[in-house]
């Protein structure tokens, strides 16, 4: 009776899946999947349960990173994200000591800070965005000038 539960438990871990598409619950269904057929040869229900759990959570762990980098690696980035890795120039010198630095980018002011404390940036220099904190770009020396 238990593989039956196992497998409407399979099944249905799957249909979430296929109706998400979030990378959610696949991995509960491959724990699942042991699970129906440790059942099926006559294991022990408490087993069962564990050998689920540690199945699912293996699953999870280990191959979920790799599962984003590649089923997620053709989504474009929108917003400030998609500024991640472009150029800046600035327009306001950058010192992170004084708590001042401005930078442009596609047409837009954006207050800007150093990626290193000490690293002073000059009106004009170009700066590679590296993160965004709030509203201020973190920025650092764009390579071809090093």
């Amino acid at each position: 009776m238990a593989a039956i539960y196992w497998l409407i438990g399979f099944v249905v871990l799957l249909g979430i899946e296929a109706a998400t598409m979030a990378l959610t619950t696949i991995w509960f269904a491959g724990g699942a999947l042991v699970a129906f057929i440790l059942a099926l040869f006559g294991v022990n229900t408490q087993v069962q349960l564990a050998v689920f759990v540690i199945v699912s959570f293996i699953l999870l762990f280990f191959t979920r990173p790799l599962a984003l980098k590649y089923v997620n690696r053709y989504t474009i980035k929108t917003n400030s994200d998609s500024l991640i890795g472009k150029y800046a120039r600035v327009t306001a010198e950058i010192n992170n000591q004084e708590g001042r630095g401005a930078a442009v980018i596609n047409g837009q002011e954006w207050t800007a800070r150093a990626l290193e404390d000490d690293s002073i940036y000059p009106p004009g220099a170009m700066v590679e965005i590296k993160d965004i904190k709030g509203v201020k770009l973190i920025v650092s020396r764009k390579q071809e000038e090093i």
